[in-house]
């Protein structure tokens, strides 16, 4: 009964140490599969955290041939013209003549001009005017060309007659252009002048 009882013991005691070594293995291989699991997890992470870096990058590339082409495009549609203004200015009394004859030189034809003649005394606070002429205070008159060709050749002729406040022995004339359609002129000389013209009955010439 004594052996038996000890064989029972040893077989039990082997048993035990069976089953604590299967769990040791299960546990293990539990364990390498939950690392082997977060490894593939923290990779397709790192996958889908490196793919919109990845769209970013490609959205904000920018193309240097494209922007060059783009500012060419955008400086190719802005006109340029030479636009000149030549005439004379005769004061006497109260009255004050000016001639305004405007060209356009090219390259770019353009849809109207619009001259301003400006004043050192006040004009008159009624003035007879053109049709295409406008006064905007007692200093200052503006009046519009209508079109004009890109080869010099067409010109459009202002004449004003213009009345004084009161009768001064001199008068500064200034003459240029207040608006040519947003073209670029690289000679504004030609059309931006200041005459001083005594009251002598005399042309002025500018």
């Amino acid at each position: 009964m004594v052996a038996t009882r000890r064989a029972a013991r040893a077989t039990s005691a082997t048993a035990s140490a069976a089953a604590s070594a299967t769990a040791l293995v299960v546990a293990s291989v539990v364990a390498s599969v939950v690392v082997l699991s977060g490894t593939a997890v923290l990779g397709a992470g790192a996958v889908a955290v490196a793919a919109p870096a990845a769209s970013v990058a490609s959205a904000v590339s920018v193309d240097p041939a494209a922007s060059a082409a783009s500012a060419g495009r955008a400086v190719a549609i802005v006109p340029e013209a030479d636009v000149s203004h030549h005439g004379h200015v005769v004061l006497w009394d109260a009255g004050l003549a000016v001639r305004v004859r405007t060209e356009n030189h090219g390259p770019s034809s353009l849809a109207g001009v619009t001259v301003r003649m400006r004043t050192s005394v006040a004009l008159a606070e009624r003035q007879e005017l053109p049709q295409n002429c406008l006064q905007t205070d007692r200093w200052t008159v503006l009046c519009r060309t209508g079109a004009l060709r890109a080869d010099g050749a067409q010109e459009r002729l202002l004449a004003l007659e213009l009345r004084l406040a009161g009768r001064p022995d001199e008068v500064v004339v200034w003459v240029d252009t207040l608006w040519n359609g947003g073209a670029a002129d690289r000679n504004p000389e030609n059309n931006d002048h200041e005459v001083l013209a005594l009251a002598t009955g005399d042309e002025y010439v500018f």
